[in-house]
């Protein structure tokens, strides 16, 4: 397997680095906290990787991908696919995934797929856990604790990848549905559309402001403002109040 601090790229991915375009969405650290429930300081650890000391010995932790889009003025950003990754990487470590275990299998997926960005694709969907159970059994687990561990992992791949998440034709992520449980479809995170802020999909317009319109207007001057549903509005006010929840760190 090759190390995490060098994962395979094409020639497509590493130009992707240094250009970033309108379509992939363009995200400051702070943002990608606020949408993925990370902290800024651990998504800074996990794209530039980090020191650490255990006794005498020092230690380094390379990154854990490699991010698509370069510092612009001295300052991390970071796109959609690198959205994507913090949003899986951390629900695979609060499903009881170990950081030995994940980054052996985002090895192996980057790997086979050749990419820098594994989790954030249709392939890892429909052959994560083959990947999953080939790394297991290489690290000679127990029958008992390959279960554990693969029931840990469908517990992601499955509402997480399968639901919230729409692919291409070509097996990339395109857009992530944050309610993947309801019926309809009210709001959607797209790099397409506002460089990738939520927005009401019927009007691509951000959740941000149709609530800042309606904690002050209230959410039926704000649907008639803005020409919404009210359960639009609604959708909104309970997505943004969602992301402000604190979480304990996994």
């Amino acid at each position: 397997m090759q190390p995490m601090s060098d994962p395979p790229s094409t020639t497509t991915e590493a130009r992707r680095a240094s250009e970033p375009s309108l379509g992939t969405g363009l995200y400051a650290v702070p943002e990608a906290a606020r949408l993925s429930g990370v902290s800024a300081s651990r998504i800074r650890r996990w794209i530039k990787g980090y020191d650490w000391s255990l006794g005498r010995r020092k230690h380094h932790s390379p990154p854990v991908w490699r991010p698509d889009v370069a510092p612009i003025q001295g300052a991390q950003a970071l796109s959609f696919r690198d959205l994507v990754e913090v949003r899986l990487v951390d629900a695979f470590l609060r499903a009881g995934v170990s950081w030995k275990r994940l980054r052996a299998v985002a090895e192996e997926a980057s790997r086979r797929f050749e990419t820098t960005h594994p989790f954030s694709t249709r392939h890892f969907v429909t052959d994560g856990r083959t990947i999953y159970d080939q790394v297991s059994r290489e690290a000679g687990d127990t029958l008992e604790d390959l279960q554990t561990h693969q029931f840990a992992f469908r517990r992601v791949i499955s509402p997480t990848l399968q639901g919230g998440l729409e692919f291409s034709p070509e097996g990339a992520a395109l857009r992530w549905w944050p309610e993947p449980g309801r019926g309809d479809r009210l709001i959607v995170v797209d790099p397409l559309r506002c460089f990738g802020q939520p927005v009401i999909e019927a009007a691509n317009i951000p959740t941000r402001v149709v609530v800042a319109a309606a904690a002050v207007d209230g959410e039926k001057k704000a649907a008639d403002w803005f020409g919404l549903t009210l359960k639009a509005v609604r959708a909104a006010v309970k997505f943004e109040a969602s992301l402000n929840k604190p979480r304990k760190p996994s």
